[in-house]
């Protein structure tokens, strides 16, 4: 006897967004998910190594019609990855082992949505997307400057994060509300572009923020660059910060003039905020997906 396939007398298997069979399969996806539930160099509050199943979890209470856009991103087809395995044998080596498994689903092709777990591994994500692509910048949505050299005697600590990446790639950041003092040095001596909520509302258009950006972009959004009234499950959440239409508003603008190779989202400490906090990740998620992908064809 064979396997019955699955119908709709069965809920797709574990899934972000659960799309229905054979959009979640592999062969059939243009998405892939990748959950990476760890958070051993967090230095506030911990907590968003639960964030991937949050954000996964979560997902199945959306419409998958995002009125937003207009059409349903799942229809692109989304394959949810099984959770990376946490190595402790230090921060390096666990961003090693995301950028060698997103590698893989990068140079099959794949659309990399990887979630987090803290900012770090988005490292890992970044460097398979560096790898694969020429002309890559980075835009980053944040409320910290993450750009220490070094901290708690390792290179590879959430305070790092975007140092790393801008080792290898130019960065924007829009978010900033807070930095070290050396941090702020380096984006004034650097003149990097890293804007305040209040600077990038002063902007009188987003042209200074797009143009900025390479032609092939990656996408790293820590979610404490959002208002932590509006999202406070975070493990080092800052007031004064973006709104979810804002940041929704951003990204538009940069798919309409760039391409968005891959994204991450990170950050998410669902019990450290109510339950909306993990649903407005991943209807966030899913709208960076329509947004990078655009409508799925006969759409």
């Amino acid at each position: 006897m064979t396997r019955p396939r699955p119908d709709d007398r069965f809920w797709p298997r574990y899934s972000f967004a659960m799309p229905p069979y054979p959009l979640g399969e592999y062969e059939n996806a243009r998405v892939v998910i990748l959950p990476v539930p760890y958070d051993s160099t967090v230095t506030a509050r911990a907590g968003a190594r639960e964030g991937p199943n949050a954000i996964i979890t979560n997902s199945w209470d959306m419409e998958t019609f995002d009125v937003g856009l207009g059409y349903e991103p799942f229809l692109h087809g989304i394959y949810t990855a099984p959770l990376v395995a946490v190595t402790n044998e230090s921060p390096e080596a666990m961003i090693n082992r995301v950028h060698e498994i997103a590698a893989e689903f990068v140079s099959d092709g794949k659309f990399l949505v990887t979630l987090g777990g803290e900012h770090t591994i988005a490292v890992g994500s970044f460097r398979a997307h560096r790898d694969r692509y020429s002309n890559l910048s980075v835009f980053a949505i944040d409320a910290h400057a993450d750009l220490r050299d070094e901290y708690q005697d390792t290179r590879y600590n959430h305070a790092c994060s975007l140092r790393r990446m801008l080792d290898d790639a130019p960065v924007t950041q829009v978010g900033l509300r807070s930095a070290a003092v050396e941090e702020a040095r380096l984006i004034k001596e650097r003149n990097l572009p890293f804007y305040s909520p209040r600077d990038f509302r002063a902007l009188p258009g987003l042209n200074p923020i797009v143009d900025s950006l390479s032609d092939h972009v990656y996408v790293t959004i820590d979610l404490d660059g959002i208002d932590s009234g509006e999202m406070p499950a975070v493990g080092t959440p800052e007031p004064a910060g973006l709104q979810w239409d804002e940041v929704s508003r951003l990204i538009e603008a940069i798919a309409a003039k760039k391409r968005i190779v891959g994204f991450d989202l990170m950050e998410l400490a669902p019990d450290l905020g109510p339950k909306a906090c993990s649903y407005a990740a991943a209807k966030l998620a899913y709208r960076l997906i329509g947004l990078a992908l655009g409508p799925p064809e006969g759409s």
